[in-house]
């Protein structure tokens, strides 16, 4: 039983001193590409504020007077709905009213479910939606 007691203090105290903390320096050696593709993969994101989302679509039209219902259908949601931030866009021959900025398909339904009365023709769409409050 001595024995036994020994081996165990002498396997704990090895096992003790091999995790002591060591100090020293790292040196990394990497490819100047790296640094290259981080610097080109920084600036793309400095001048494009967008990433990939969903949102609702609420009104497209095409024609002459396009334009003018497309605002007028944002000045209405706008006026319903101030809390949802509202876009106006055109993808020809389209003018669209597009609502949201949703990172998830399941985000976007749920909003489309809260508007349906008002909109019964929406639809879910993806987009390029602006970058998400960090508040």
């Amino acid at each position: 039983m001595k024995r036994l007691f020994l081996v165990v203090l002498v396997l704990v105290s090895l096992i003790g001193s091999a995790q002591q903390i060591q100090t020293g320096n790292v040196r990394v050696i990497q490819d100047e590409r790296v640094d290259t593709l981080m610097k080109a993969f920084i600036d793309y994101n400095e001048t494009h504020h967008r990433i990939d989302g969903w949102r609702v679509e609420i009104f497209f039209e095409a024609g002459n007077y396009s334009k003018k219902l497309a605002m007028e259908a944002k000045a209405e949601f706008v006026e319903k709905y101030p809390e949802v931030p509202c876009y106006v866009l055109f993808q020809q021959p389209y003018y669209k009213v597009r609502i949201g900025d949703l990172r998830t398909k399941m985000e976007a339904e749920k909003l489309l479910k809260d508007i349906e009365r008002d909109y019964p023709n929406a639809f879910v769409v993806t987009d390029d939606i602006n970058y998400p409050d960090l508040n």
